[in-house]
């Protein structure tokens, strides 16, 4: 059954979709339908509300449970060095690339969640000896994943894929925790963005979004490569996720070079 059909079907989500708009900017009509309402209806049940209204005012009144819903509505699951081959290209032959217009370059983690990402890039920076001079902002709607971010401790299973070595110097182990080095937590600027609704900055020389675009419908996916596009220098680059090709990156003023890299003309 298409979307739409879905919806019209569902007075009370439909409501609840409205509501949530209203009153907080987030509209969940932007995200696939089937997938979302999955995940809302069961946390609403877990939570004992018989309908999305119910859960709506109780979610206005609670802020614990509204943090929930913004969990679930952002699925924050991520991990270091994800697709560790993409990030070697990213180190191996994009960043050279890059470095060669510029020293001090400006990148953004959009969609950071809890912080893997942008300390990922912060650290292949500090192995170039780079990051002091570049400026790298992360992004997300959740307060709840940037507040787990800027505080950087992290489970064992998070950095499965991280270099040994890159572990031993920029991680201390706390108790079944890792922490990040300090130095990293200073030089990422954390910010709370809503891609669908707030402007972008602009001049970036690579923008990272990985693994959120799969969330979105198509039409909120073309709004987004537009201002991911705007938002990039010439000669920038947007690295996606291993489950995003973008099948027309002309439409957008991107050129594909290497996998799930694309490069604006």
């Amino acid at each position: 059954m298409p979307e739409r059909e879905l919806t019209a079907a569902d007075p009370d989500y439909i409501g609840f979709i409205q509501s949530v708009n209203k009153s907080t900017g987030i509209d969940l009509s932007q995200y696939k339908e089937a997938q979302m309402k999955r995940r809302l209806t069961t946390l609403r049940t877990k939570n004992g509300y018989r309908t999305f209204a119910d859960f709506y005012s109780a979610m206005m009144k609670d802020k614990e449970l509204f943090y929930e819903f913004l969990d679930r509505m952002t699925i924050n699951v991520s991990e270091f060095w994800r697709n560790p081959n993409r990030w070697e290209v990213l180190r191996d032959v994009i960043l050279p690339e890059l470095l060669t217009r510029s020293k001090r370059l400006k990148l953004w983690s959009a969609a950071c969640s809890t912080g893997e990402e942008p300390y990922t890039l912060a650290t292949i920076l500090a192995d170039k000896k780079i990051l002091a001079d570049c400026s790298i902002v992360a992004s997300d709607i959740d307060d709840g994943a940037l507040a787990k971010a800027k505080q950087g401790l992290y489970l064992e299973r998070s950095l499965k894929d991280v270099p040994r070595d890159v572990v031993s110097r920029y991680f201390t182990p706390q108790g079944a925790m890792y922490e990040i080095s300090d130095t990293f937590k200073k030089n990422i600027d954390f910010r709370k963005q809503n891609l669908l609704l707030d402007k972008f900055d602009t001049g970036f020389d690579l923008i990272i979004c990985r693994n959120v675009m799969i969330y979105f419908t198509e039409e909120a996916k073309d709004k987004l490569y537009h201002k991911f596009s705007a938002s990039l220098r010439p000669g920038g680059y947007l690295f996606v996720g291993s489950t995003e090709q973008i099948f027309t990156p002309g439409k957008y003023g991107f050129e594909s070079t290497e996998t799930f890299f694309y490069r604006k003309k």
